[in-house]
């Protein structure tokens, strides 16, 4: 099994990623291609300085606003939002992988005797008025409901019956989301907007365990390195430690994926065959690791498990989104600096969009980072380019 450096482990990920040397991924077709790599980008409704899958893709994509999303989303219909890693955003080719999932969701919704009846009466209005919401959608009251949206299981709340039966219908493949409007969803036929050849392909998976594989290959995908432990960048699979151990040897039996170990490190890590030529290049001096400096969502894949970028970048980082104000050491929604082939900060800056300017509140420099010239310039390159991504003229600092 060959063996390699940290600094060779960080730079095979960041340059798989797109973040390290020459850009990689270019305009709205380069927006999809990453997001084919990836399998999934999780989706979160905050909206400070960009929704964290419009974040993802600004920090990889040469030329990225945020309306090649929706276009991608909305109109093309390359990508549907969708459970995956929480909730997600992935390519609509992969629909036909997670037609278990719906169905189990169908049949949980059969249990549910309130929904029923609604169901019909839901996909009526929609077939004869359009898209609507929860809002819209005339059917009224509440009800005691499950919610299939979660991969660990069923939990129940009381919901107003509107939304529960958008949900159900939305988890069971029957409707997408037509568009939203800021957070608010609005849903339509799934058939109008997907081709039959995708709605009614059959399921590549021929059971459960064929799916956790198929899932966990595209995680590693995802982040590029993965180790065999117990890993965040896994969460949404039914993933136990035998399990996991069964399914990579298996992927490496099938020659799909390749083991490495990283020097001072004891788990055995783990990318795909296909990568090979990359991980060469990159121990043999040979890779494109020209610096650049990019601002990194918290949900992004690269900081799935953050525990493996501690260990490989000597970053700690934690997202202070949910921590009271009071107890926070940085900002409320701070992002990670990546220079090169490391981290060398965390900073807030947050657009005011009636003044179009994008205000710098907070830049914390990681301990032994030295302000030199380049690494300023190239912070205010990465700053220009945010303002631009966020709709604002101008750069202000404020610290």
């Amino acid at each position: 099994m060959q063996t390699i450096t940290k600094q060779q482990a960080r730079q095979f990920i960041l340059i798989k990623q797109g973040l390290l040397g020459s850009y990689r991924f270019v305009g709205k077709e380069g927006a999809y291609e990453y997001v084919r790599q990836a399998g999934c980008i999780q989706y979160d409704p905050v909206d400070v300085c960009g929704k964290n899958a419009e974040l993802t893709l600004q920090s990889r994509v040469k030329g990225f606003k945020k309306s090649m999303l929706q276009d991608l989303l909305y109109k093309d219909r390359k990508l549907v939002d969708y459970a995956d890693k929480e909730l997600s955003i992935w390519p609509a080719e992969d629909w036909p992988y997670f037609s278990s999932y719906r169905e189990r969701s169908r049949k949980l919704g059969e249990t549910f005797e309130e929904l029923e009846p609604l169901i019909g009466q839901a996909v009526d209005y929609i077939r004869e008025h359009g898209p609507v919401s929860s809002d819209s959608l005339p059917i009224e009251g509440e009800i005691f409901w499950h919610s299939s949206m979660h991969w660990s299981g069923n939990w129940h709340k009381k919901s107003l019956a509107a939304r529960s039966v958008l949900e159900q219908l939305y988890t069971d493949g029957v409707l997408v989301i037509h568009h939203k409007q800021g957070s608010r969803k609005y849903y339509d036929l799934a058939e109008r907007h997907l081709p039959k050849s995708v709605l009614e392909a059959p399921n590549p998976c021929k059971n459960d365990d064929e799916f956790t594989a198929w899932r966990v290959f595209r995680r590693i995908g995802a982040v590029g390195l993965l180790w065999d432990k117990n890993s965040t960048a896994f969460l949404g699979i039914d993933l136990k430690a035998a399990k996991r151990q069964e399914i990579l040897a298996k992927l490496e039996a099938e020659g799909k994926i390749k083991a490495v170990t990283i020097e001072g490190m004891k788990p055995a890590f783990f990318y795909r065959a296909e990568d090979e030529e990359l991980m060469q290049a990159v121990v043999d001096g040979l890779a494109d690791v020209k610096p650049r400096m990019s601002f990194i969502a918290p949900l992004d894949p690269l900081m799935w498990d953050k525990a493996l970028v501690l260990q490989l970048f000597d970053f700690k980082y934690s997202w202070e989104i949910y921590t009271p104000a009071d107890k926070r050491k940085y900002g409320y929604y701070t992002l990670p600096v990546l220079y090169g082939d490391g981290f060398v900060g965390r900073i807030e800056a947050v657009p005011d969009r009636k003044k179009n300017v994008l205000y710098v509140r907070g830049m914390w420099w990681e301990g032994g980072i030295r302000q030199t010239g380049k690494l300023n310039a190239a912070l205010d390159k990465a700053l220009a380019n945010f303002g631009k991504f966020n709709d604002c003229r101008d750069v202000e600092k404020l610290m």
